[in-house]
């Protein structure tokens, strides 16, 4: 059963996204805080925090820089090393705050895979794909939507990637 009609479900470029691709979502709602992440997400809802996915933007430097979505369990963290081997560059980094906003039209804290201001190319743990249900973020800041991760290969054309480290501290 599809809640996407639920009058209290924000309408972000995410959910339209979501929405125009007839992907049924359950939608969870937490009290944001800054810096509080998907382990803060996590104890909010009462949820494993390796099912929630993060979405992360990284900036890419091969022959120009460019930016990527990588999509990773909450619990873990992405080795740019590995995903610069995968991808035959030199460098890869997290992007900053600005660059962040700039292609994706989200607020750090509140980015969502689905909606993008930019297409970007998806790059998804692949370990995600194994699970039954995901919790992704809804393009806003204390907004999850539950789905299931075989929508992220159809829709986003996410690549599978091994590049999952253990998360330090």
């Amino acid at each position: 059963m599809s809640l996407m009609k639920d009058r209290d479900i924000p309408i972000s470029s995410a959910v339209r996204a979501l929405r125009n691709a007839g992907i049924p979502i359950i939608p969870h709602f937490y009290d944001y805080i800054e810096h509080g992440g998907t382990k803060h997400a996590a104890e909010s809802l009462g949820l494993d925090e390796h099912a929630i996915v993060k979405t992360l933007i990284m900036e890419i430097h091969g022959t120009r820089k460019t930016f990527a979505i990588v999509l990773m369990h909450g619990d873990r963290e992405v080795s740019t090393r590995e995903l610069g081997r995968i991808l035959g560059v030199k460098k890869v980094l997290p992007a900053s705050a600005a660059d962040v906003e700039k292609s994706t039209g989200f607020m750090p804290g509140g980015v969502s895979p689905f909606g993008t201001r930019t297409s970007l190319p998806v790059y998804a743990e692949e370990s995600i794909f194994r699970l039954e249900r995901i919790f992704i973020n809804g393009g806003k800041r204390g907004f999850l939507v539950e789905i299931n991760p075989l929508d992220l290969a159809r829709v986003l054309k996410a690549v599978p990637v091994m590049v999952a480290v253990e998360r330090r501290g």
